[in-house]
């Protein structure tokens, strides 16, 4: 079982994709001098979006969709869902969502997004950098810094709107990307209340695996400097081979491996949530994508965001210590049966769950308390 552990961090995140090496920058683009006015302009790079509904979900006849895209502060253009209440009158308050961690806007956070759309909410649902229909070379690659950055830069476009008040904008973290939220909540005062559902910190999982409370230091210390000689050392191979090597997605047989990889499987393989562009779904990450998140810890300032933070994860996931550990780094206060509360900050447990109930099940997801959440801090 602990060798089939230690192959799952691979197997279901440290994903990737092929990408060449070989490609040039046309310099008469670049400015000569720091001073050319051109060299601090905003640029939007035209993206090839898909003009069909090509969701996992169906398409809701309560919100207006349509496709736009915002850039961000490393100058990546993002492509996002936009989902608008048909019928509203005045400013909306609007939510940002992303995830899954190598998922698509087509897949969890468009289905949030719309669900949250339907409830009175001017939603986006984005793919990160470097992913999906959003810019960015090489492709397939994470940074716990500019994925950051992709939930900052959806409050830059939001808060721009005419139709947005720019005072009462929130986000949604999905799974990878509930970690990242608090991230970004904490860097970011724009965000006025974070919700992270099925949360996972993805620092400390590609640095000690899963499970790593039943490690000893030494033993984590010992893992963490293989995994870096074995990561440079792809580095080295790929920059030889001239092409980024792919770490795999989402296995193709999941039977000898712990259930949480058969419910990832479940949804990602199968027509339930399998969608083409999804990383998770096929070829997955950069093989050395772990590398800046080993070195790159997230959450270091979790216990100074001072606006409300709603964490929600299933009693059964594998990865509920995640949330756990999170609200009591943030509050200084242990979970206490299903509702733990500490403040303006909440920790709330949904009996019987697991992780990927909390992906599409609307029986288990409480979009009433995010929805009661959000209206009660976007005011």
């Amino acid at each position: 079982m602990k060798k089939s552990l230690k192959k799952i961090l691979t197997t279901a995140f440290c994903l990737g994709v092929i990408g060449t090496m070989t490609n040039t920058v046309d310099a008469a683009k670049i400015p000569a001098d720091a001073t050319a006015e051109s060299s601090s302009t905003i640029q939007v790079e035209k993206l090839k979006l898909e003009k069909n509904w090509d969701k996992v979900f169906p398409k809701s006849d309560k919100v207006n969709h349509q496709k736009i895209t915002f850039v961000n502060r490393y100058g990546i253009t993002l492509a996002a869902d936009m989902y608008t209440p048909k019928n509203y009158t005045g400013k909306l308050p609007a939510i940002a969502v992303c995830g899954a961690f190598g998922a698509v806007k087509e897949q969890i956070s468009g289905l949030y997004a719309q669900e949250m759309a339907e409830r009175g909410f001017l939603t986006i649902a984005f793919d990160p950098s470097f992913t999906g229909e959003s810019g960015g070379y090489p492709r397939f690659v994470a940074s716990p810094d500019i994925n950051t950055e992709d939930f900052s830069a959806a409050v830059d476009f939001l808060s721009n709107l005419d139709n947005v008040d720019k005072n009462k904008i929130g986000i949604i973290g999905i799974c990878g990307w509930g970690g990242i939220a608090l991230n970004a909540a904490a860097i970011d005062t724009r965000i006025k209340a974070t919700v992270a559902t099925t949360m996972y910190d993805m620092s400390r999982v590609m640095a000690n695996g899963y499970f790593d409370y039943d490690k000893d230091a030494e033993t984590l210390k010992r893992e963490r400097m293989q995994n870096r000689i074995n990561a440079n050392n792809q580095r080295t191979a790929d920059y030889k081979a001239g092409k980024y090597t792919r770490a795999g997605g989402v296995v193709e047989d999941p039977s000898n491996f712990p259930q949480f990889i058969k419910d990832y499987y479940a949804y990602y393989k199968t027509e339930r949530g399998y969608h083409k562009r999804s990383l998770n779904s096929n070829a997955g990450w950069n093989a050395t994508t772990a590398l800046s998140f080993m070195n790159m810890p997230q959450l270091s300032y979790i216990d100074e965001i001072e606006n409300p933070v709603l964490i929600i994860h299933g009693e059964n996931a594998h990865s509920r210590y995640f949330s756990e550990d999170a609200f009591e780094n943030m509050t200084g206060v242990k979970r206490s049966g299903l509702d733990t509360i500490s403040g303006n900050k909440e920790l709330l447990i949904i009996p019987s769950a697991n992780h990927i109930d909390l992906y599409d099940n609307k029986n288990a997801i409480p979009f009433d308390k995010i929805e009661n959440f959000f209206k009660a801090n976007l005011k």
